[in-house]
């Protein structure tokens, strides 16, 4: 079959027949099928593009990753510091035409610390949720939690969406699978097509806000009539429908095509913010050998950024070597304790290893060529430990399989795993409150992977409760130092995953996760 005919076959398969009139549609091949709904069940990156396409949180994050208000019209806060007040803005409706109350507020509030590591830590320090009225509520304080407006405008993890009363007070252990929003885009539900297509309308009844888009936050205005995310998995096939025009933006350039679509007249392959992406390899804590610190810190001996980083990320203009838990160039980087395996010493991970009691056992590693940088980091990493005699098995499944493997808790030989290789974004890691990875909390609610270390936890949390801007800093480098030693995961490197649209399409925003409004095609 030619490259054309492969290409209008997935194409047909997609659906993308334009609908009915005159209509303005963006069409995105995104990095993953949509599979589950609920961006406050899973921090799952294509689950919070969909979240933010029909959610709106109290507070968003702009282009410096500072928190604005968003469906917060005022706010206030004692002076002891412990009584938060917010006021709503007006005219906010569901879908469904419904208003949003602060009823709907508070159960969404009440939800999402249940199920974020950023949640959580604000549920520690809460004494009760206050209903003053339909657009006033209160959060009343047990202490001092200075992140609060950071929190609530948080754009990682599971981010805390404000749903309907009725949905967010379904079992917090289930996904949603209702889709009514109050944000900018209402989801096609009868249109969706899993594996193929997600469609997505401009909301004609969403009042956005009056400053100018800035990241997250300010005006979300939508430009076109209709956003269609198609699945195409050939990435030979998204670049020559990008050529063509069949799609408009290429969420992220697969690495080996990058110099080829960087090359093409009439296309622009660009980063999308600048904190860009941390690669991570984690390890699962609670089976041998990696419940042994030694054995994760062995995995910092064994693995070559520069090799994960060029196989998945290609050229060097791509990618850095950075073995800063909260990411270089950012406010609380720092690479103390790491100069040790700055390059590679089997013999030292071997040691590691054996003092951990590593015997040679199977060890399961759950990867993915679904995305091809996180698949090709695998490939190298897993190359490397098996070059320090570890016994790997490498299992490929799609994505969804994957994301599904990561939080159950089951033994390797049961449908668990050892360890898997993935990626966050800057935006999510530089920051100890909502760095997923480095939560090393031991009551067995932070990320999959549940590494365990008193000493570091406490060291976050003081981070978290600090009073200023330069005691966190201090408090920064202390839990660096610990984490360098304690690994709750093997730092890959940090990369740009490039993007490519059709020049004609302007207004993309740098925010830490691509989103849709403000684009236009000219």
């Amino acid at each position: 079959m030619t490259l054309r005919a492969t290409l209008l076959a997935a194409l047909l398969a997609a659906g993308l027949a334009l609908p009915a009139g005159a209509q303005s549609v963006l069409r995105v091949v995104p990095h993953a099928d949509l599979k589950t709904l609920d961006p406050v069940a899973v921090s799952v990156s294509i689950t919070r593009l969909h979240g933010l396409m029909i959610y709106e949180t109290l507070f968003a994050w702009d282009s410096a990753l500072q928190p604005k208000p968003q469906m917060v019209e005022a706010w206030s806060v004692s002076d002891d510091q412990l009584t938060w007040r917010f006021t709503l803005r007006p005219e906010l409706r569901f879908h469904d035409g419904k208003p949003v109350t602060t009823r709907d507020v508070a159960a969404s509030l009440r939800r999402w610390m249940l199920r974020d590591t950023v949640g959580s830590r604000l549920s520690d320090a809460l004494a009760r949720l206050e209903i003053i009225d339909d657009r006033s509520f209160a959060l009343v304080l047990k202490r001092p939690f200075g992140l609060m407006t950071y929190a609530l405008g948080s754009a990682v993890g599971a981010i805390p969406a404000i749903m309907r009363e009725e949905d967010a007070q379904s079992d917090p252990g289930r996904p949603v699978t209702t889709t009514i929003g109050s944000g900018p885009f209402r989801f096609v539900r009868d249109q969706w097509m899993a594996g193929q297509r997600v469609v997505y309308e401009r909301n004609p009844d969403y009042r956005p806000r009056s400053e100018p888009a800035d990241g997250l936050a300010g005006g979300r205005v939508v430009k076109v009539d209709r956003v269609e995310w198609i699945n195409i998995p050939d990435a030979s096939t998204v670049a020559a429908a990008l050529q063509s025009g069949e799609i408009d933006i290429w969420e992220q350039v697969a690495g080996d095509l990058v110099p080829v679509v960087s090359r093409q007249r009439g296309l622009v392959v660009d980063r999308l913010n600048g904190l860009g992406t941390q690669g991570m390899l984690r390890p699962n804590s609670l089976f041998p050998p990696f419940n042994d610190p030694r054995a994760r810190l062995a995995l910092a001996y064994i693995v070559d950024q520069a090799d994960t980083m060029a196989a998945g990320f290609g050229e060097p203009r791509w990618w850095r070597r950075c073995e800063a838990y909260f990411v270089c160039g950012t406010a609380y980087a720092s690479e103390a304790g790491t100069e040790p395996y700055a390059r590679p010493n089997l013999e030292r991970a071997r040691a590691l290893l054996a003092e951990a009691g590593y015997r040679g056992e199977r060890l399961v590693f759950i990867t993915t060529n679904d995305i091809p940088w996180i698949g090709r980091m695998a490939e190298v990493a897993a190359a490397g430990m098996r070059r320090a005699g570890m016994n790997i098995d490498l299992q490929y499944n799609d994505w969804g399989t994957v994301i599904t493997r990561q939080p159950r808790k089951d033994p390797p030989d049961q449908g668990g795993y050892n360890i898997f290789a993935t990626g966050a974004s800057g935006a999510t890691m530089f920051h100890p409150l909502t760095n997923i990875g480095t939560s090393m909390s031991c009551d067995g609610r932070n990320w999959a992977g549940w590494p365990c270390d008193e000493e570091a936890e406490r060291l976050r949390v003081a981070f978290i409760e600090a009073s200023d801007e330069a005691e966190r800093r201090r408090f920064a480098e202390a839990l660096q130092a610990r984490l360098a030693v304690v690994q709750p995961y093997r730092l890959l490197g940090q990369a740009d995953v490039p993007y490519a649209r059709r020049a004609a399409v302007e207004g993309v925003l740098a925010a830490p996760v691509m989103v849709f409004w403000n684009i236009e095609k000219r």
